[in-house]
């Protein structure tokens, strides 16, 4: 048997194989997975935008320019000021011989036909409703969340990885099982003909060992295209360089601890509940945002003129100025009311989400805490089965030998012994990928090794 699994070694494809052990797998993954490397970056991003809610309260500072060009020069006559003085006479009466000329005379340039001015604004909000708050908290929120998306993304990851790591150490022991019903059926096809040759047993027994053997073949193929398929989907999903070939084992445990600590533990660190608390918290925040528009706005403002053209009324303007602001709505198109209860909507549909979450979470450990334990009474109660497939193999054999055993006897028990090997196989798979679903929804990623390294005798 063994230099069957060394032959079909090397009959792999040419390029080399690096052996990883489930945790080292485990660390490529999450050093390599590109979905995990984007919500990383989201959580980056999410980073830059709470920064961002940080400057809410800088003032905003502004350098303008602006280029105005009017119709016609702006210049002031007497004649209109003393139009707009009450009980002022007519420049005709005061100076009736030349009026005209004076006015003409005494008109003066207001400002230039094109102008330009530059300055300095600033406005620093002092007090908008508490609307700068819940931006700040909203965003702060908003990154937990993606820590939060990242962490279920993990725990994602590391089911699949378990499913497809281990899914390759089975088919290796499948493998391993194939070649042993095809080198037991092999050893009985040569007694077979050994027999026929001294007429011991007629040639349909002879024909029905070679059949067999011909099945068995097959199978054994067949193992070794599902191994090498296994292998490559575990060396795509970690990126590797080589061919992975798993260096871990299957296992059990004896006992594991209790359903109500895979419970307690799962309510308290799951990232999916941790996630809905910081929705609820960001809608919290909206409705700060929402009860923030029916507050005044006060805020300070500021301008410097930079540079102006020479003109009266640039003269007459002052140089900078600074004020205090109130911006107070009364009236608002843009329905607050409704805004403010949809918000409020909110925070209730996510409370709800959350008992249905948790919920679901209760009924998903309390199943996969039960098919562990299936798994583990199936794999225990299976040992008498081989133990007992084993004699018969033996005995029906050692009956063949003498004449008292048909070659359809001994067949029927070297399979039969396979496909109790095959199941208890499988329910140790299924162990450990229960195991490791309880391991992800818990918060026991980084104890799972702990299982292994404290496992029962190896799985056979």
């Amino acid at each position: 048997m063994a230099l069957l699994l060394a032959l079909w070694q090397l009959a792999l494809p040419s390029n080399a194989a690096e052996s990883v052990s489930f945790s080292e797998a485990w660390q490529a993954l999450l050093k390599n997975n590109d979905g995990l490397a984007a919500e990383r970056a989201n959580i980056d991003k999410n980073k830059h935008l709470q920064d961002a809610a940080g400057d809410l309260y800088l003032p905003k500072v502004d350098l303008r320019g602006r280029y105005t060009y009017f119709d016609d020069d702006i210049e002031l006559k007497p004649s209109q000021i003393l139009d707009r003085m009450n009980n002022a006479p007519d420049l005709g009466e005061l100076f009736p011989n030349v009026a005209g000329e004076l006015n003409e005379a005494l008109t003066t340039q207001i400002a230039k036909q094109s102008q330009f001015k530059s300055s300095v604004t600033a406005i620093w909000p002092v007090f908008t409703g508490f609307k700068i708050e819940a931006a700040q908290d909203i965003a702060h929120y908003r990154t937990e969340e993606a820590r939060h998306l990242l962490e279920m993304e993990q725990h994602a990851k590391f089911e699949d990885l378990a499913k497809i790591y281990f899914g390759t150490v089975l088919a290796k022991e499948v493998l391993r099982t194939r070649v042993q019903v095809e080198e037991g059926l092999q050893k009985h096809r040569n007694i077979a003909l050994k027999y026929e040759a001294q007429g011991q047993i007629a040639k349909v027994e002879r024909l029905q060992a070679e059949a067999s053997l011909d099945r068995a073949t097959v199978e054994r193929k067949k193992a070794e295209r599902q191994v090498e398929i296994a292998q490559i989907a575990l060396t795509q999903m970690i990126k590797s360089q080589d061919n992975t070939i798993p260096s871990s084992t299957l296992f059990t445990n004896e006992t594991i601890p209790p359903k109500s600590d895979f419970l307690r533990n799962t309510l308290a660190t799951y990232p999916g509940l941790n996630l809905l608390s910081a929705k609820r918290e960001q809608a919290k925040g909206l409705v700060k945002v929402e009860q923030g528009n029916y507050y005044p706005d006060v805020y300070l403002f500021g301008e410097y003129n930079v540079y102006e053209d020479d003109s009266i009324v640039s003269d007459l303007r002052p140089d900078w100025i600074v004020g205090v602001g109130v911006s107070v709505p009364l009236l608002d198109p843009g329905g607050r009311s409704g805004k403010l209860n949809a918000a409020h909507s909110t925070v209730t549909q996510v409370d709800y989400l959350r008992a249905q979450a948790t919920r679901d979470l209760t009924t998903l450990v309390e199943k996969t805490y039960r098919e562990s334990q299936q798994a583990l009474e199936e794999y225990a109660g299976l040992k008498s089965s081989i133990e007992l497939a084993e004699e018969n193999l033996h005995l029906r054999s050692k009956a063949f030998s003498q004449g008292l055993a048909t070659s359809i006897d001994v067949i029927d028990a070297e399979l039969f012994l396979a496909s109790i090997k095959t199941q208890r196989l499988v329910a140790s798979y299924h162990y450990v990928i229960s195991l490791s679903q309880l391991m992800a929804i818990s918060g026991g990623i980084n104890n799972f090794e702990s299982y292994q390294n404290k496992s029962a005798p190896e799985v056979q």
